[in-house]
């Protein structure tokens, strides 16, 4: 449910920030760089909101306490962003102050918005794989795909309903008053649900509760049970939970658990000796990213300015902005048809993988997509590009989903490797962590936002006009499908 409300207001975002911030007068050549600010914050401080979680000491959980912060930090993005022209305007007459104003605010708001949107992620996950067993972690995780796509959906069919000419439109002021009331309310709604559900214990250092006779009477486990996290029971028939041995360890042996430590040295390390296949890994899915944000994050703005010929700069009352807001709506039902779509490509997906392979269905999904955004960009028709979106969705669940199959692949790959050498009595070679290098392709997401937003707004301001936007992402997504051929290894 937490998954679902922070989904629900990022389709609400990703379809109307560009027109938000257009409308408020933000020139054309800077729009881009919005997106820029949060994933440069995103990727320095990842980790280390990640380590923090891992040893917060809360009494209510060591997760909640980040996941209802950065809720809470999406509300006020969300308030700010979606009402700024109104609360400036209510507080300031000087035209060119309100201006300023108006455009310092929305900006704030988005930001502050996309960077806990991001960060969230990581700890809703993490409270997953804590609060599950071993055999509910695979059903939550679908679960979780479930209610993403469900929530995107939503989003963006809040955003297609032509709110302006409707009761609730004229009560609360604007359409993007609107916005604001039903995704505050949805975002609300779904935490409290998270907050009700299954209790975190804190983390709490359980060798106090152990009288000093008693330590004695279990060996094999007194040294490793230092530390005690989760809502079920970590030790059962003298078998310990993983992670309570690397906490325990850190009493035991402060060098090693520093070295587990995941830092941004470690990765950069990480970055440099990945092995040759693991590296291209990481490119393709730089590749694949930078070109769905390219179309994703201006594609409403795309549809209103090139499919419906409106003007975001004009009169709000002119007949041109009208136009451009029924493009943003329009825009609204393909990126709902891509959620849809989605959702139904990733059922089909294991059917797929058994005649295509891993590879193929990563070949498959960046051709689909970069042939459908080309067309996009040659045949503006309102009926083709809405059907178009399709590929959209093929790209979303390609880019969730392969890359971390072929690194589930390599990792088992390596140790089927290790456990060889070992029985012909070679020497022991150290594997790396799946943690690790799903980090590293994590913050391939990160990098490509940087791009996106440092290079985009360069590009239209040059071309003159937003028909650059998808061209640009199709002839992205052709160069990731060349990659993809010839660089990415096969997985039997």
């Amino acid at each position: 449910m937490a998954m679902f409300g922070r989904e629900f207001c990022y389709a609400v975002e990703a379809a109307y920030v560009t027109p938000v911030l257009l409308s408020v007068g933000l020139p054309r050549s800077l729009y881009s760089m919005v997106w820029l600010l949060s994933p440069v914050l995103g990727f320095l401080l990842q980790l280390v909101v990640g380590s923090a979680s891992d040893h917060c000491h809360a009494t209510w959980g060591r997760r909640r306490p980040y996941i209802l912060t950065l809720a809470v930090m999406m509300l006020l993005g969300m308030g700010f962003y979606l009402n700024g022209d109104a609360i400036v305007s209510a507080l300031i007459a000087d035209p060119r102050r309100r201006l300023i104003w108006t455009i310092t605010i929305t900006m704030l708001g988005v930001v502050l918005f996309d960077f806990a949107a991001d960060f969230i992620d990581g700890p809703i996950k993490a409270y997953l794989f804590d609060v599950c067993s071993h055999q509910d972690k695979e059903r939550g995780l679908f679960y979780h795909a479930l209610f993403t796509g469900f929530g995107g959906a939503l989003g963006y069919l809040l955003g297609a309903i032509d709110w302006a000419h409707l009761k609730l439109g004229r009560v609360l002021g604007t359409e993007f008053q609107v916005m604001f009331f039903f995704s505050a309310s949805v975002l609300i709604l779904c935490f409290i649900i998270h907050l009700c559900s299954i209790p975190e214990a804190p983390l709490r250092d359980v060798t106090k509760d152990i009288p000093p006779q008693q330590a004695p009477q279990n060996p094999p486990l007194s040294s490793d049970r230092m530390y005690e996290y989760g809502s079920i029971e970590k030790v059962k028939n003298d078998s310990v939970n993983p992670e309570l041995v690397m906490l325990g360890e850190k009493t035991k042996n402060p060098a090693a658990q520093t070295q587990r430590a995941m830092t941004m040295k470690s990765l950069l390390r990480a970055l440099v000796s990945m092995p040759s296949h693991h590296r291209c890994l990481c490119i393709s899915h730089l590749i694949g990213w930078t070109a769905f944000l390219c179309n994703m994050l201006f594609f409403t703005d795309f549809m209103g300015q090139i499919v419906y010929h409106g003007d975001p700069y004009s009169a709000h009352n002119s007949t041109e902005f009208l136009i451009y807001e029924r493009g943003v709506e329009v825009g609204c039902w393909g990126l709902c048809l891509n959620s849809l779509f989605s959702s139904l490509y990733s059922y089909f997906q294991k059917a797929l993988v058994s005649y295509t392979g891993l590879k193929g269905l990563y070949f498959m999904g960046y051709l689909l997509f970069g042939l459908g955004t080309g067309l996009m960009g040659l045949f503006r028709n309102v009926y083709s590009t809405l059907a178009l979106c399709a590929s959209f969705g093929v790209m979303s669940s390609t880019l969730s989903t392969i890359p971390f199959n072929l690194i589930a692949e390599y990792h088992r790959e390596e140790q089927e490797q290790q456990k060889q050498q070992a029985q012909e009595g070679g020497p022991a070679c150290s594997g790396r962590g799946e943690g690790l290098d799903c980090a590293t392709l994590t913050c391939m997401v990160q990098l490509a936002q940087i791009l996106v937003g440092g290079g985009l707004g360069f590009l239209v301001n040059m071309a003159g006009s937003v028909v650059v936007v998808v061209i640009t992402a199709s002839a992205v997504a052709l160069i990731g499908c060349c990659f993809v051929a010839l660089f990415v290894r096969c997985v039997d």
